[in-house]
């Protein structure tokens, strides 16, 4: 598939899930650490954004571009998103992306430095989708009794 075909699948499989797992990596301690995040809406070209407040443990993880995990649970898809991650603050995009519910998480607009970006450029994805919920759950019911393996959907990766 040509890029702009890979990056419609992956847009396909996220555009309705607004809450993410975004994964950083402790500079101090190396620990992993996944915090739910509300990606803003954008068209998906290979970026996603999310704003986060200055004390976030994003900001701390993030000090320089590192390697981020953004993950996606929907109805039916799991999209693993792998990229690097910056955060800073950067006053345009915020009002860009600003809306209310945004806003309910700060007491300040999108101009105060308290207000910071995080962009994730995407270079590649993981994802596993199933057309049918109801006929996944039969066939590992299935499976059990017969001892053959379900079939668990689409696996596929791409490279962004």
């Amino acid at each position: 598939m040509s890029r702009e075909e890979d990056l419609k699948t992956v847009y396909d499989l996220i555009k309705d899930e607004k809450v993410a797992m975004v994964t950083t990596r402790n500079e101090g301690t190396g620990a992993l650490t996944s915090r739910p995040m509300t990606t803003q809406e954008t068209q998906f070209d290979g970026t996603l954004y999310f704003i986060v407040t200055a004390e976030a443990g994003t900001v701390s993880d993030l000090q320089s571009a590192a390697p981020v995990n953004v993950s996606y649970r929907g109805s039916s898809a799991f999209v693993s998103l792998s990229g690097t991650g910056r955060v800073g603050s950067d006053p345009e995009k915020a009002k860009e992306l600003w809306n209310d519910s945004v806003a309910a998480w700060f007491e300040v607009g999108p101009e105060d430095p308290q207000v910071q970006v995080l962009t994730v450029d995407v270079d590649g994805a993981e994802y596993w989708s199933v057309e049918n919920k109801a006929a996944l759950m039969i066939d590992l019911v299935k499976s059990r009794v017969t001892g053959n393996r379900p079939d668990v959907g689409e696996n596929d990766t791409v490279d962004l």
